[in-house]
């Protein structure tokens, strides 16, 4: 069971203070939460594209790479590229040139994007959200098979026989898909044979169980070996020393952001109810001291078949002492009991 750390390099208004911190502080901050998270042991920190005022990583390899030759262990993930707006060359290319840097550490999560201000910023038409996806998909794969590469779309000006450099230290680089959950994704994921990420921030996560189950199905279909294809989750969360604190500590912030994010898609206000809700053990939440925020993670594990687990902290702008000590509570606390009772329970027989 793999445990660690995703970000959006959150720079909305402090929800006491009503400053905003620059993309310059908050991109420094994200190289010392990376920095501490390979010091206390967790397995992987992903970094997620966004184009948009209140988040800083628009880049998430040049911000894995500020930390790479800091760090000696931690997978160094995007969380996610936005590849229907990317050019799948250059997104290869940059995440070879993070994994040469990290000796072999790097990782890419290929995804849609839940958010569109890519793509009229690069001159992507929205009419083509799906196929856009398809096509530069199947160019991110050639060209991690094969040094040199022959393609040809409808999106993109074709290659001939053309060389793609560096190559990565990892072979094959690690590419996942990223999902929000629908069936269409998880199934690709499983007839290419490729790990599978699922953005669990809503509901019930035992909801996603038939998901997992489909995505297993369809990869055995495809001739892969399911059993060895690895299921992620990003859920927001926070770990404080204490219940209480955490938890209130917490709320303020995921408000603000779900409030925001909320007004622009329609939702309904955020409440301390809604809130109070999703941290129950069957909540998408993950919220509260040690001991709680793992039983949620084992039960994640048992439940829905998932085999990283990945907190994303914080949810809109936390003072950054704050974001260290769960990072370290995570670290040091959380993952040590989720893995001993993980392997306590496969040695018994648990899938």
């Amino acid at each position: 069971m793999e445990i660690g750390i995703s970000t959006f390099a959150e720079t909305s208004p402090d929800v006491h203070t009503g400053e905003v911190m620059s993309h310059a502080q908050r991109l420094r901050e994200v190289v010392e939460e990376i920095v501490l998270a390979d010091e206390v042991g967790l397995d992987v920190y992903g970094v997620g594209e966004h184009h948009r005022k209140d988040y800083a990583a628009s880049s998430p390899a040049m911000v894995l790479a500020a930390a790479a030759a800091q760090t000696s262990h931690i997978r160094l993930t995007s969380a996610v590229t936005v590849l229907s707006s990317a050019d799948p060359v250059r997104v290869f290319q940059d995440f070879a040139t993070l994994d040469g840097i990290s000796n072999g550490r790097a990782e890419i999560m290929a995804g849609r994007g839940s958010f569109i201000e890519s793509f009229p910023l690069f001159g992507y038409d929205l009419n083509d959200y799906d196929t856009l996806f398809d096509e530069k998909l199947d160019l991110l794969l050639k060209l991690r098979e094969s040094e040199k590469v022959t393609w040809s779309g409808t999106h993109r000006p074709a290659i001939q026989n053309l060389g793609v450099y560096p190559r990565p230290v990892q072979d094959p680089l690690p590419i996942w898909i990223g999902s929000g959950g629908n069936q269409e994704s998880v199934i690709r994921a499983g007839l290419l044979g490729l790990p599978l990420v699922l953005a669990i921030i809503g509901g019930r996560p035992t909801q996603f169980a038939p998901l997992v189950q489909l995505y297993k199905k369809a990869a055995t279909h495809a001739g892969h070996d399911a059993s060895k294809l690895a299921v992620a989750s990003h859920s927001h969360g926070f770990v404080g020393d204490d219940l209480e604190s955490a938890v209130d500590t917490f709320f303020l912030p995921t408000q603000q952001s779900m409030n925001v994010i909320g007004k622009e898609r329609g939702w309904p206000s955020y409440t301390r109810s809604s809130y109070d809700a999703a941290r129950s053990l069957e909540g998408a939440l993950y919220v509260g001291d040690p001991q709680t925020v793992a039983e949620k993670i084992i039960y994640l594990r048992k439940n829905v078949g998932i085999t990283r687990f990945m907190l994303h902290v914080p949810l809109g702008t936390m003072p950054h002492a704050d974001v260290m000590r769960a990072i370290e509570l995570l670290g040091t606390k959380v993952a040590p009991m989720v893995r001993t009772e993980i392997a306590k329970w496969e040695a018994a027989g648990g899938i």
